[in-house]
């Protein structure tokens, strides 16, 4: 299929020479082409440019080409969602109303909610309603703009649960049309037959799944909830240790609720991101501009946590990358609209928007280990975008954060 996209009233996030990810002050430039042009051929982006160099004869060459007149619209990267948790069963609103009623996120979690209510729910359902619930939550959030997804385990907490999590999310990749990057999270919270025996279950993590997580090559990468009440700084490192000997790319929960040590963990093994960073301070700033970490912000869940948001603007100003990404889940962030995301960005973390775009393109490509093919228009990159609706000017795209302003999305070059 061949697509021409024509007078764009402007192409985002346009990429000439190729970047792997944006950071400090250069994340407050973006750069656009005004009245442009965008050719799309075998799923790939093949030319774009401003109208006044377009003829369209130059393009058009047998049946299965399609013309779409962008007139007034904005056309962009589809979003890179680097941080999810969207294959569960069921949903967990009666612990909103808990919250609404003043419990904190570990009271719940002491009272048997929170992941470990995901986890029981988990193990009783059938791979099939899984993949049934999954593919509504994957159509919901491409119409919202998302074009690639990272989709986490960790509400199996058994052998035979996660490996069941990480075979659903294999089936995904089959049946979806986006891209997506899958994450063993077995050390997601411990299981409640370990309780005060945390140290076994750790031994289970490495011993028992991850052998056999990459025995199936079910996972791309690895993660750890290294945080005040789940995993300490030392477990984090052992089971980092293990998931990259059996070739496992480590990714980090970190510092959601205190100072973890999480982040340090997590650039000591060369994780790809360090998620959440609510705690987040001149340490930890230091050690990650000595890496290639990149600091993952999910706003969704401060804000519906009520939590304190993490120190965007801080980061920004000290010369570190930022990306961000949707966490959904059914506990602490039952969204997955990165319109959204980006509105959270500018209006709780004082990012421009600018900043959040990059945050939710380039830099959140990076986080899931594919900007060599998503996160900005490129030729010879994967023709995943969005046509907006009609809008004034980019900064209307978070500035309405309460509608869809995608009115089109293109995976892998099909409309």
């Amino acid at each position: 299929m061949k697509i021409l996209i024509k007078n764009i009233k402007e192409l985002l996030q346009t990429d000439d020479t190729p970047r792997t990810r944006v950071a400090g002050d250069e994340m407050a430039s973006l750069p656009t082409i005004k009245d442009a042009y965008l050719f799309i051929e075998n799923g790939l982006i093949k030319d774009f440019g401003q109208m006044s160099g377009l003829s369209d004869s130059d393009f058009i060459d047998g049946l299965d080409f399609h013309v779409i007149d962008a007139s007034g619209r904005m056309v962009m990267p589809a979003f890179c969602d680097s941080h999810t948790h969207l294959v569960y069963d069921g949903s967990r609103e009666i612990e909103y109303i808990d919250k609404i009623r003043g419990l904190s996120y570990e009271e719940i979690a002491k009272r048997g909610g929170g992941i470990l209510n995901s986890a029981r729910r988990l193990q009783e359902a059938s791979e099939e309603a899984l993949v049934e619930q999954a593919m509504v939550r994957m159509e919901e959030i491409r119409m919202f703009g998302t074009g690639a997804v990272e989709i986490k385990s960790g509400y199996g907490l058994t052998t035979d649960s996660e490996l069941k999590m990480l075979r659903v999310i294999k089936k995904l990749k089959e049946l979806s049309p986006l891209t997506i990057k899958a994450t063993f999270l077995g050390a997601h919270a411990v299981p409640a037959e370990y309780k005060k025996r945390q140290g076994e279950y750790v031994d289970l993590v490495i011993n028992d799944m991850i052998p056999m997580v990459a025995g199936e090559e079910l996972a791309d990468y690895i993660d750890v909830f290294c945080d005040r009440g789940f995993f300490t700084e030392e477990e984090t490192d052992r089971i980092l240790m293990a998931g990259v000997k059996h070739g496992l790319q480590p990714k980090i929960h970190a510092n959601e609720l205190d100072f973890s040590g999480g982040i340090q963990v997590g650039v000591k093994y060369n994780a790809l991101s360090v998620d959440h960073l609510e705690f987040t301070g001149e340490e930890e700033i230091r050690v990650l501009k000595e890496s290639n970490t990149m600091p993952t912000l999910l706003p969704g869940a401060a804000f519906f946590l009520e939590m304190e948001y993490p120190p965007a603007r801080k980061m920004i100003d000290s010369g570190l990358p930022v990306a961000m990404a949707s966490d959904y889940n059914p506990g602490s962030s039952p969204s997955g609209n990165m319109q959204l995301i980006m509105s959270l960005g500018c209006i709780k973390m004082k990012m421009v928007p600018e900043e959040v775009i990059h945050a939710v393109t380039i830099n959140g490509a990076y986080a899931m280990g594919v900007e060599n093919e998503l996160g900005t228009i490129a030729k010879g990159k994967k023709a995943n975008v969005i046509i907006t609706t009609e809008v004034p000017t980019y900064a209307f795209l978070p500035y309405a954060y309460g509608s869809n302003k995608v009115e089109q999305v293109i995976v892998n070059g099909m409309i």
